[in-house]
């Protein structure tokens, strides 16, 4: 007796603290005169918290966005928010979702659905009225967790109980709703991961085996905005630890050759990796001396910009005429030619990857967080001015020299060298 009120005692606690979260979200971020405008249309209508906010919060984690539910259309939704001069864009309208933005805060508002037709890679929706419906369309049953502007739960497959106790499970059947789309597979390895204090269950990895393949029909984009997700989380060390989930992640994404290892050197050096981002770590697990570096950047369709910081490790360590040498002249050569940024970046590289910690690397790392691009002391104006040369081709030429001559003396040039350049 005295343990079953012991667990109504901490139910009851825990559910007060997450009202009192969820006010104190309301409070302290803009959402409310989203609330506020939604609630006041008629009386019928309705918005409520949904989805990973509430997760996270249930789980004591610092709840980074916002995801609303609303038993309006989209249409409906947007001239709401016209009307109350909030301002939005329409993110997915196809799907029921709008964009609004107050303060430099976003927040995505779906509207309630159904699914009509699914086909492993996305759904073909109605908008519905009903939020049983709504939340039976969802994949996990941490994921259909409901509430109001004051923390009052809809929770209608028990996501609270199955957060508290460390379980994801699938709403209703786990090979259905993987079917309705796969990239839930990717999905459930991330929830597994933040979340799970169990081990898998033997059906749900006979029903990932069977339909692994399906991965294959979902869009790259999807695919690398869900390992982005992954990797951005802080169970990295647990995915070391769990042979299913490794061999997973690895049969979806093989050019993720050196994972073990950079887990390994989280393990090892975990406060280097604070201020590490996502795509930093993701070319710890991908660079090495073969193509794997260009296969994965064509094949996930990467940034220019992130192309270009991958290519600046790539070719220092690793190109045959790359300067592997880690000193002053060679990284400011780095830093003229490809930046801040990539100094940086090839300095980490060496950091995590080395076993032992050498404070030579870290006194270089923070030299070079300070450190301005050298700038070319000679302008065309002056070569005009003292030499007397024309504009055009000769004097591009000689800028040309003079600029070749100041970055093999690291970056520093005479008069007596500018002159002996243009005399010849």
């Amino acid at each position: 007796m005295k343990n079953f009120l012991n667990k109504i005692f901490s139910r009851s606690k825990n559910l007060h603290s997450f009202k009192n979260n969820i006010k104190k979200l309301s409070s302290t971020t803009p959402v409310k005169k989203i609330f506020e405008a939604i609630n006041s249309h008629s009386s019928e209508s309705e918005i409520r918290y949904v989805g990973g906010c509430l997760r996270k919060i249930l789980n004591n984690e610092k709840v980074d966005d916002i995801d609303l539910a609303t038993n309006l259309n989209p249409l409906e939704v947007s001239e709401i928010l016209k009307k109350n001069n909030i301002k939005f864009y329409e993110s997915g309208i196809d799907h029921g979702t709008i964009t609004a933005i107050i303060d430099d805060h976003k927040y995505e508002i779906t509207s309630l659905r159904e699914d009509i037709l699914t086909d492993g890679r996305h759904a073909k929706v109605k908008f519905s009225k009903d939020w049983k419906k709504d939340a039976a369309r969802r994949d996990f049953t941490i994921n259909c967790i409901y509430a109001d502007l004051d923390g009052n739960l809809f929770d209608p497959y028990n996501g609270k109980k199955d957060i508290e106790i460390g379980q994801v499970n699938f709403i209703g059947n786990a090979e259905k709703r993987i079917k309705e789309d796969y990239l839930r597979i990717l999905r459930y390895l991330r929830f597994f991961l933040n979340y799970s204090k169990q081990p898998h269950k033997e059906e749900i990895i006979k029903v990932i085996k069977i339909n692994i393949s399906g991965i294959s029909i979902i869009s790259k984009e999807r695919l690398f905005d869900e390992l982005k997700k992954l990797l951005k989380s802080n169970q990295l060390e647990k995915l070391s630890k769990d042979k299913f989930s490794m061999d997973l992640i690895l049969l979806i994404f093989p050019e993720l050759k050196n994972i073990k290892n950079t887990i390994n050197a989280i393990k090892v050096k975990k406060g280097l990796f604070d201020n590490l981002d996502f795509i930093f770590i993701l070319f710890l697990m991908i660079i090495d001396e073969t193509d794997n570096l260009e296969y994965f950047l064509y094949k996930y369709n990467i940034s220019k910009k992130d192309q270009k910081r991958a290519y600046a490790i790539s070719n220092f360590y690793y190109e045959k005429n790359g300067s592997k040498t880690l000193n002053e002249v060679n990284l400011n050569k780095v830093l003229y030619y490809g930046g801040k940024q990539a100094v940086l970046d090839i300095l980490n590289f060496k950091i995590i990857k080395t076993k032992k910690l050498d404070k030579k690397l870290f006194g270089l790392l923070e030299l070079y967080k300070n450190k301005i691009t050298p700038s070319l002391p000679v302008r065309a104006d002056l070569l005009m001015t003292r030499y007397k040369i024309p504009e055009g081709r000769q004097l591009g030429s000689m800028l040309k020299l003079i600029e070749e001559e100041w970055i093999r003396n690291n970056f520093e040039i005479s008069d007596k060298q500018i002159d002996s350049i243009i005399k010849g």
